[in-house]
């Protein structure tokens, strides 16, 4: 379908691709992976068109048909959702348009003037049937259930929708195009965990091959057939999801590293031999025949080593109390919402705690009224009394950094005893390298900023951490980083965040808003995915019993009334 061969990139800043060789058949789903800067996006801007590569070739049929679904969301908030579905049928929809402004002129319109509107609309409509626009008008219609809105939705204006559903209206125009490989970029990024569920189940139904690059390792192991991944620009395909990926990965580092190492020792071995009897007047002639052979050996080169160069730990905190946080008859209403209705929890010395609900339910505002920033409206939430040092990560944490500081001045203020190459390694996790550290933070992007103050705000001691989606614009390496810190955090850590293999790595309670109440899960991720199921599986048998015992119920009351 279409193969990307020998495939290079060479930008004024540097090579970002160097050998890029892989396929896309029929039936792939394809995850790109490698750091942020390894060129993962570039790739799928050079199957598109939009960049032309320095060397190598895309081969593709002429008529293959790719759509490109980007992290923004291409919708006007001022149309409704079924005319932001029409706009993919660009002469149909203008067509279609021009008939609806007849009929509108048709209602005021003078004796005279009614008939020439009437062959207008006649002219109109056998355009709009040459279009197929009713068989279009149908389509529209399948695909708006599909993508899970109500017959009444389509009606309604594009800004009454949150982000997550404008992602479905994308994802519905991209897929009324019926196109031949969809390529996705970063699809989950401000996703709530119910519309990534969504989005991951109406992905795995469709046949269209797709390429997805994504940080959500989740997504990708759910979802992926292959792995590409990119690493100093080059590629390598693995064959099956993330988690095959990785275990191929680390196979493939073993078998290499012991066939460098018997390869090294053969080496060594036959460079003493060469170097005792080069000299020697019996056995010169086979040293430098030896000699030969070796410079003609093809060198097996060392695995190239991803374990990370800094293990980062939290700095020491004083122990706090058993009682962490008190939340006790909590009830806030905000915009006439009430997201939190008599709502009681207890977080306690060494919970890792995951806050879990859809975009809008109160995680956020939850996390501030903890942390005083926000007064509830009802009842009473308190840090322990013994010792609670929080530390807090808010999602807009970049708005507190010093502009006027550079990169580096702004952690060596934090640690002012670190070696500038310890504070370069950490910086280098967090995505900073080279001459990047020089810059002022008032010069970075809002992304590198996010990422900087997560950087510092891991630097202060604190024996209870408060994070608002802290992974947020990092990739996989920075993540992994992030949750080993966290495994070994001896205090007390509560977290918000839509990367569910972030959270089943981090978090040992999941707790669900619901209903303006906390359900609580002693245990982690999977522990609550199970039980889920549970809840899930209960509701239906008790629906079904419920139903059979409504038509008993009927049937008795009918053959009673016979009887009278």
């Amino acid at each position: 379908m279409l193969r990307l061969e020998h495939i290079s990139k060479i930008y004024p800043t540097g090579e970002v691709l160097k050998d890029i060789n892989w396929e896309v058949k029929s039936g792939d789903r394809i995850g790109l992976v490698g750091v942020n800067g390894a060129g993962k996006s570039t790739q799928l801007k050079i199957i598109t068109g939009e960049v032309e590569p320095s060397s190598g070739e895309v081969i593709r049929p002429a008529s293959l048909h790719i759509a490109y679904l980007n992290q923004e969301f291409d919708v006007d908030p001022s149309r409704t959702v079924r005319e932001e579905f029409w706009t993919v049928f660009k002469e149909a929809n203008q067509v279609n348009q021009s008939l609806v402004q007849v009929q509108h002129q048709m209602q005021t319109a003078s004796p005279e003037e009614l008939e020439k509107l009437i062959n207008k609309l006649d002219r109109l409509q056998r355009q709009f049937e040459a279009l197929d626009g009713y068989g279009l008008e149908a389509r529209i219609g399948k695909i708006l259930p599909e993508m899970g809105f109500e017959p009444e939705d389509g009606d309604r204006l594009v800004s009454a929708f949150s982000g997550g559903w404008q992602m479905r209206m994308n994802l519905g125009k991209i897929l009324l195009q019926e196109p031949d490989l969809l390529l996705l970029d970063e699809p989950t990024n401000h996703l709530d965990l119910e519309t990534i569920e969504w989005l991951e189940n109406y992905l795995k139904g469709l046949t269209t091959p797709m390429v997805i690059v994504s940080h959500d390792r989740e997504f990708l192991d759910r979802l992926c057939t292959q792995i590409v991944e990119t690493e100093r620009g080059v590629s390598t395909t693995y064959f099956g999801n993330y988690s095959a990926y990785l275990q191929q990965k680390s196979e493939n580092q073993l078998a290499q590293l012991s066939a460098y190492e018997r390869q090294q020792k053969e080496l060594e071995k036959q460079q003493a031999f060469v170097d005792r009897f080069r000299a020697s007047a019996n056995r010169s002639t086979q040293a430098k025949s030896r000699e030969k052979q070796l410079e003609k050996i093809e060198r097996i080169e060392a695995p190239t080593s991803d374990v990370k160069t800094l293990h980062f730990r939290f700095p020491p905190a004083p122990r706090s109390g058993r009682e962490v946080i008190k939340i006790k008859d909590l009830t806030h209403i905000y915009d006439d919402k009430i997201l939190f209705l008599g709502a009681n929890l207890l977080i306690e010395r060494g919970d890792r705690i995951a806050f879990l609900a859809p975009n809008g339910a109160g995680k956020s505002t939850l996390l501030r009224i903890i942390m005083g920033i926000e007064q509830p409206t009802e009842g009473n939430v308190s840090l322990g009394e013994h010792n609670v040092i929080p530390g807090y990560f808010e999602q807009n944490q970049a708005e507190a950094l010093d502009l006027q500081r550079t990169v580096m001045e702004t952690i060596h203020d934090e640690v002012p005893d670190w070696k500038n190459e310890e504070v370069r390694t950490l910086l280098g996790r967090f995505l900073f390298s080279g001459d990047t550290v020089f810059k002022k933070v008032v010069a970075l992007s809002g992304g590198e900023k996010a990422r900087l103050a997560l950087a510092k705000m891991l630097l202060r001691p604190a024996n209870l951490l408060i994070l608002d989606e802290p992974t947020n614009h990092l990739d996989i390496p920075a993540k992994e980083m992030l949750e080993e810190a966290l495994q070994n955090y001896e205090g007390t850590a509560i977290v918000v965040s839509h990367d569910r293999y972030f959270i089943s790595q981090v978090a040992n309670k999941i707790v669900e808003i619901r209903d303006g109440e906390f359900r609580v899960y002693l245990g982690d991720y999977h522990y609550y995915l199970e039980k889920i199921a549970e809840e899930k599986e209960q509701a239906r048998l008790a629906a079904i019993t419920a139903e059979k015992a409504a038509k008993k119920a009927a049937k008795a009351a009918k053959a009673a009334a016979k009887k009278k």
